[in-house]
Parts: C-alpha cells; structure tokens; sequence
C-alpha cells in the first residue's frame, strides 16, 4: 500500500477483548458511525469473515463497499483490500494490535483512493479523520 495514513491509540482493555470486537465485523454498526450496515458475503472454514459488504458514511463519503479480508496474521494484524465500490477505487488497510498487558495498542492503516477528482491532500485528511474516529470509537466501545 502507497501513500498510507496512520495512527495509532492505547486501549485500556486486554488484547483478546480489543481482538474480538475488531475482528466481529457484523457487529461494527453498533459502535461505528461511519460503518451502517455490514453483509457477510464469504466465510473461511473456521468461520471468520472472508467477504463483505459494508455500507459506509463517513462525512462526504457515502458509499457501499465489497472488502476481502486476509487474516494471515491475525490476531496481531486484519487486513482488508477493495474488491468493488460504487465510488472508491481503493480502499485497503489494516488494524496491528499489540498486547501490552491490560491494555492494546492498535494502530489503523488506510489507503483510499477515489473515481472522483479530488485533491491528494484532502483525500489523506478525509482518511486521516476516518482513522482516528475509528480508534475513538473502538476504544470508547471496548473500554465501557
């Protein structure tokens, strides 16, 4: 991945709490304000979702999103890839998790790209926003 934003937070929740709400794609409308609907398309054998397709509004980005997701190396890093969209061109990144103890580091990269002409740079702040309302929210979710 080219051009990738980042950032990275502390959780105050062990690892294997952080994992599980991460890697329970179903359940990320109930704490994402940016992902409103999520259909599993593809499960591998030992269930974990494969495929999907999520429908996301995220400030002037709406749109709905077919993603693969790669676990190879979970549950220390989920990674996804764009596989169709309606606007977006690419969407791929990945959540890296780091056990600390009590607490997980998590850091979300993303890389986005548009059909529309947009300038780079408000693309990369459009991401950058995305990502650290993401990581907000996941830790508001799993440290309540």
């Amino acid at each position: 991945m080219s051009d990738i934003s980042r950032s990275t937070i502390i959780i105050e929740a062990p690892m294997s709490q952080v994992s599980e709400a991460l890697f329970d794609l179903e359940k990320y409308p109930d704490w994402s304000d940016s992902i409103t609907k999520v259909k599993v398309t593809e499960r591998d054998e030992g269930g974990r979702v494969t495929g999907a397709t999520l429908t996301i509004s995220a400030g002037a980005l709406k749109d709905e999103v077919s993603l693969s997701y790669n676990w190879d190396g979970a549950p220390q890093r989920l990674e996804f890839e764009l596989e169709d969209a309606n606007l977006l061109t690419k969407m791929d990144g990945a959540y890296i998790l780091k056990d600390l103890g009590d607490e997980t580091e998590v850091t979300y990269e993303l890389s986005v790209g548009v059909s529309m002409p947009i300038p780079q740079m408000m693309v990369t702040k459009q991401e950058k926003t995305t990502i650290d309302q993401a990581l907000a929210q996941l830790k508001e979710h799993c440290e309540s």
